[in-house]
């Protein structure tokens, strides 16, 4: 079991995403970087992020440089959404996640980030 926002837990995602078949066809090999900056995390504040290109996906933590989109959020709204307890879409409308950059393009890659919940719904993780 990974702990949450964790470096384990970033590569068992990454290996999750690369191997789930409905992640892998939604995302195609479209080239997307988008940046998380989650607050109030237990150890502060935690920066991830998600790159794919050419149909393989990274899920590490830190900075990535000319992310496409950055997602401002906090740790309970992050583990909301990682339990499967809060939807993106819902998340956004209500103001708990806060984005910026090139919303178009995120917009045109929705079925892969709906994807990436199913690919990653049977990880155990420690939040």
């Amino acid at each position: 079991m990974s702990k949450f926002l964790s470096e384990e837990w970033a590569s068992e995602a990454t290996d999750a995403l690369n191997s789930h078949e409905g992640f892998k066809n939604a995302i195609g090999a479209a080239d997307l970087g988008i940046q998380f900056n989650t607050t109030d995390a237990p150890d502060g504040e935690v920066d991830y992020y998600l790159q794919t290109s050419g149909g393989n996906a990274t899920l590490a933590l830190g900075e990535l440089e000319g992310a496409d989109v950055t997602v401002k959020q906090s740790y309970d709204t992050a583990a909301a959404i990682a339990k499967g307890e809060l939807n993106t879409q819902t998340a956004f409308m209500t103001g708990k996640l806060k984005v910026s950059g090139n919303l178009a393009k995120l917009m045109m890659h929705q079925s892969a980030i709906q994807q990436w919940s199913a690919a990653v719904s049977d990880m155990e993780v420690e939040f």
